[in-house]
């Protein structure tokens, strides 16, 4: 293994990548066509007694005749339009997207030159990834790639010998068959360097053919050896010199210096003075995927999500699955259009905004919540994601935001006594300066106010701008 020398990849997050707070990927590949629970069916279709091998045996028949591969040609995406899909993402109010690039399966998303097993040569026979990104410009939108293939060492693996896996001539799909003990997160046996060099191909190849704006790596990335990890920062920062370019990392996957923080389902319980991206999902039945029977979170809270994460300094990346055809589900593109409503009349409180001297003031305490070793063994044992709570946060919560002398108090609900009362905002607390005037995001005209040492009283307007999330801007 060659030295490498971190120091000649620190990268801080571009300006463009701090402004835009919020930003959505899709889940979409082969695991999209049988659609149950999650997209590890590719992995857990093969682990006998699992609900997924069951189901999959049951309606596909056995590992040995049907496996993963025959899933290819049944992801048509007869529906696929990425005009649509930048549409629905610029109607949202997010500010970057991406389709996943290639997930845990060897499926890449894109024209590959590297990987046989790509959507041009199956499927839909159409370059996804380049088209995404095509339609994503046209609107404005900035590009994340994501990768979660070093994933795929031991991910096909199974306790039944006739299984399809093991069957010489099918390496090309699933890659070399390896011992069921592999399949750890931290394994006993580390990827070789063929796996490494592949892995880092793949990435190169798409950093080459559509400059992505963002490359965010899944966890596990900590398992390829470090001068390849090391290769893809190189070649992306400097080689290349992608304009503005950021890769976001989760755990220790990768120097900290050298892009953005990502947490999985997780955020912070303070501000802190560097920025971070949480990635979550919109959907609630713990699937990244599009199952048969969706179930969806709520705009609030996804909202009230939003807020917090932007009000500590950092982004939310919110994921949302295509059916197999590439249409989207009806909930879910009505949700996505709540958060764009309510984001077009208050996006001033989020989009280019940096913290406050605190963040948050309320009864709900959102903790320090993050995917660990434990919890993906958990999941890796069981067959079943993981996931961290998210609370949706009350009427007596706030979350602070500042853009140049504005202060934005973002109020979680309605003041039955018709007033909003800001401890935080206290006569001869933490705000310096005396405050001119209140007004409300999307109400006409200031609002009646006082201060004294127990707080900043604001008397609300008698109409609701909105649903959800009431902000108040303080000058």
């Amino acid at each position: 293994m060659r030295e490498v020398n971190w120091n000649n990849v620190k990268r801080e997050a571009p300006k463009w990548f701090r402004d835009a707070k919020f930003g959505l990927f899709f889940h979409w590949g082969p695991y999209s066509v049988p659609a149950y629970q999650n997209e590890w069916y590719s992995r857990n279709m093969y682990c006998k007694g699992l609900e997924q091998n069951q189901y999959h045996e049951k309606t596909y028949g056995s590992l040995h005749d049907f496996g993963y591969k025959d899933f290819y040609d049944m992801l048509k995406g007869e529906k696929f339009d990425p005009d649509q899909w930048a549409s629905l993402v610029k109607r949202s109010g997010a500010k970057y997207a991406g389709a996943v690039s290639e997930h845990a399966d060897n499926f890449s998303m894109w024209d590959s030159a590297v990987n046989p097993i790509n959507s041009m040569n199956y499927g839909p026979h159409r370059d996804i990834v380049g088209e995404c990104t095509e339609a994503f410009r046209k609107q404005g939108i900035r590009t994340v790639a994501t990768f979660h293939h070093q994933w795929l060492w031991g991910w096909f693996m199974s306790t039944d010998n006739e299984a399809d896996v093991y069957i010489p001539e099918n390496e090309k799909y699933y890659g070399p068959a390896l011992p069921l003990e592999t399949n750890r997160y931290i394994p006993y046996r580390y990827p070789d360097e063929a796996f490494c060099k592949s892995w880092r191909d793949k990435v190169l190849e798409v950093i080459d053919k559509y400059e992505p704006d963002e490359v965010y790596f899944d966890s596990r990335t900590c398992i390829i050896q470090e001068d390849y990890r090391y290769d893809v920062a190189e070649y992306y920062y400097n080689t290349r010199g992608i304009k503005d370019g950021i890769i976001t990392y989760k755990q220790e996957d990768y120097p900290k210096d050298i892009g953005v923080y990502d947490i999985e389902c997780g955020r912070f319980s303070s501000p802190k003075d560097f920025p971070w991206q949480s990635d979550d999902r919109l959907e609630d039945n713990i699937t990244w995927c599009m199952v048969q029977n969706p179930k969806y979170k709520s705009a609030e809270r996804i909202i009230h999500q939003l807020c917090d994460i932007v009000s500590k300094n950092g982004n939310l990346l919110l994921n949302v699955g295509p059916y197999a055809d590439g249409s989207f589900h009806p909930d879910a593109v009505r949700i996505l259009e709540e958060i764009g409503d309510w984001l077009a009349l208050n996006g001033e409180a989020i989009y280019e905004t940096r913290p406050f001297k605190v963040a948050a003031e309320g009864p709900t305490t959102v903790d320090d919540a993050n995917y660990d070793v434990e919890k993906i063994q958990e999941q890796l044992d069981k067959g079943d994601a993981v996931d961290v709570h998210s609370d949706t946060l009350t009427a007596q919560d706030f979350r602070f935001t500042t853009h140049g002398d504005a202060l934005y108090a973002i109020a979680f609900g309605w003041p039955e006594d018709g007033e909003f009362r800001i401890r935080t905002l206290r006569k001869g607390g933490i705000l310096d300066g005396e405050i001119k005037k209140v007004t409300m995001l999307g109400n006409e005209g200031e609002l009646a106010f006082y201060r004294k040492e127990d707080g900043l009283y604001v008397k609300a307007p008698e109409k609701k701008p909105c649903d959800c999330a009431y902000v108040l801007k303080i000058n």
